[in-house]
């Protein structure tokens, strides 16, 4: 047999062990790595996509929370894995497109997950304190215009989401707010009932029932289009704000070097028990919208959330930490 016959079938007989074991995947436990606490909507989240996986695949399923350091403690974990499909990291936004946009110190590259799908996703909204005499956002931007430094919105520092909303917001109306950092979600929105802060981007389903029950205002919807569960309420773009979009993702990815026929592998178990009735009705009641994109657009997502907040990090002038 001449010498490239050779190669060419010991690199299929090298080959052979790999695509079995994707063919046959998973060959037991597999991690779900989350890098928070138990008892946030990720949690549930991902407590319900392992549950349904694991039901689909027939084998065991496990969720390790390994909280801290801006969630880059589990983060870190997770992309150190082996990357035979054995652990899968899901997570909010900062671990996979901002962490390498925010923080100085981290012990991996959030542009080296592979991705697998976007599990689900939540359009944040502007809610304002109930006391405030400002009914639309044409008006704050007026007001705050108009009053340089006083208006205030919590944050919970700045790599979260509602800073960074907040500093878009600053970027593309000319205003300038003053940033009131809370430990958490739940103190900062304590405050904006109690009328201690001017303003807070939220999730929708957390504001959504204290706007209808008249506890505080919700200005706009930052998505592009109107939310599913909020017809009623105004987009940015309709507001007079055009493009404005912040929202809050949850996404599966794989460690580095996790090959791509696995991936698309587990993207298609994954789409197809996310657009199950069950998962989807779990989904809605939990205000989350189903994501179930291929890879492709789940990388395409990524790179777009990278471009958008990266430009907002830079024009806003907001520093690594």
């Amino acid at each position: 047999m001449h010498r490239i016959g050779l190669i060419a079938l010991a690199t299929l007989l090298a080959g052979c062990p790999l695509a079995m074991a994707q063919d046959n995947y998973p060959t037991g436990t597999v991690k779900f790595v989350l890098p928070s606490a138990p008892g946030s909507t990720t949690d549930i989240l991902t407590r319900l996509t392992a549950d349904a996986l694991g039901r689909k695949w027939g084998k065991p399923t496990i969720v390790e929370n390994i909280a801290g350091g801006s969630m880059n403690i589990g983060a870190g974990q997770a992309a150190r894995a082996t990357p035979d499909g054995s652990t899968l990291f899901i997570a909010p936004p900062a671990p996979i497109t901002l962490a390498h946009l925010l923080s100085k110190n981290i012990n991996y590259n959030p542009l080296d997950w592979v991705p697998i799908t976007m599990l689900a996703k939540i359009a944040n909204v502007l809610s304002v304190r109930n006391s405030l005499n400002i009914s639309t956002v044409q008006e704050l931007i007026a007001y705050g215009r108009a009053n340089p430094g006083k208006l205030t919105f919590a944050t919970q520092g700045p790599t979260s989401t509602a800073h960074l909303s907040a500093a878009q917001l600053e970027v593309v109306t000319g205003i300038k707010m003053l940033a009131v950092p809370y430990r958490g979600a739940q103190p900062a929105l304590t405050d904006l009932l109690a009328g201690n802060v001017d303003m807070f981007f939220d999730t929708l389903a957390t504001s959504v029932p204290l706007h209808r029950a008249g506890k505080l205002k919700i200005l706009a919807v930052a998505d592009l289009q109107r939310a599913k569960s909020a017809p009623d309420l105004p987009t940015f773009t309709e507001a007079g704000v055009p493009g404005f979009r912040s929202i809050t993702w949850f996404a599966l990815v794989a460690p580095p070097g996790t090959p791509a026929k696995l991936a698309e592998k587990i993207n298609r178990d994954a789409v197809e028990i996310l657009r199950s009735p069950e998962v989807t009705e779990r989904l809605r009641g939990l205000s989350l919208e189903a994501g179930a994109l291929s890879t492709a657009d789940t990388a395409k997502f990524f790179a777009d959330e990278i471009a958008l907040w990266g430009k907002v990090i830079k024009e806003a002038g907001i520093e690594p930490q």
